[in-house]
């Protein structure tokens, strides 16, 4: 069975660690690179981007993958499941998972570098 995530649940998600954290929607919307008005959409953030995502969870300190689960995205912006299958890897622990989120982001990001030459 899947479970649809709505938009107030990841926006009550993304309320509650920036709180946890006491990050400012100010500080946050700064260090994530989005504008203070679409973080004011926590209250009802409509499916942001793979990019944003990234954004957020590195300024929550965050490990990716668990925010794309978080925001009902199985797979990244360019398909891949890897995200997913991070997150859920019973064997991984927590730093193993975050390490590996980290140098599949770096891959991800060095080939985009590397298409747009």
């Amino acid at each position: 069975m899947v479970t649809r995530v709505t938009d107030r649940d990841f926006s009550s998600f993304v309320r509650d660690v920036r709180k946890r954290a006491h990050v400012a929607t100010r500080e946050l919307s700064d260090s994530a690179g989005v504008s203070n008005p679409y973080l004011q959409g926590e209250r009802g953030v409509r499916r942001p981007s793979g990019a944003v995502l990234r954004q957020l969870a590195l300024a929550l300190r965050m490990a990716t993958p668990i925010m794309y689960l978080r925001a009902g995205m199985g797979h990244s912006e360019n398909g891949s499941a890897m995200p997913l299958a991070i997150a859920t890897d019973r064997e991984l622990t927590a730093k193993q998972k975050q390490t590996l989120a980290e140098m599949y982001e770096a891959f991800c990001s060095e080939n985009e570098r590397t298409a747009g030459r």
